[in-house]
């Protein structure tokens, strides 16, 4: 019989890297930027240009090696992208756990949509 271990649902965490909880932020943000990219079917040196990182950098994020590439920047690259970002910080835990980091990518919002006709 195979033996398999459950998920924490963090790769990271289960393979025991140190940083974790940071890289997964990172990969989430990461795949956004390239999805983004990829939609307007610009190159990498297209994309670099507007996100104001080298094409090798773009290049080396985008294939998840991105240590030396911080948060902040790729909080920034999004806004570049014309994303809104903002950053939510929730209330007390009741408990004395420590709070949790995530990622949420919001699905358009009714105001931001386009009737059909264009209006």
């Amino acid at each position: 019989m195979i033996e398999f271990e459950e998920s924490t649902g963090n790769v990271y965490a289960d393979i025991g890297q140190k940083d974790a909880a940071e890289m997964l932020v990172k990969a989430q943000l990461a795949t956004k930027i390239g999805e983004i990219i990829k939609t307007r079917k610009w190159t990498q040196q297209e994309a670099s240009d507007v996100l104001g990182l080298t094409q090798p950098k773009l290049s080396k994020m985008l294939r998840g090696q991105f240590r030396g590439i911080s948060e902040a920047k790729m909080l920034d690259c999004l806004a570049c992208l014309g994303r809104d970002v903002q950053i939510v910080v929730g209330p007390a835990r009741r408990s004395v756990a420590v709070g949790r980091v995530a990622v949420v990518f919001a699905a358009r919002s009714p105001q931001h949509r386009r009737s059909p006709q264009g209006l």
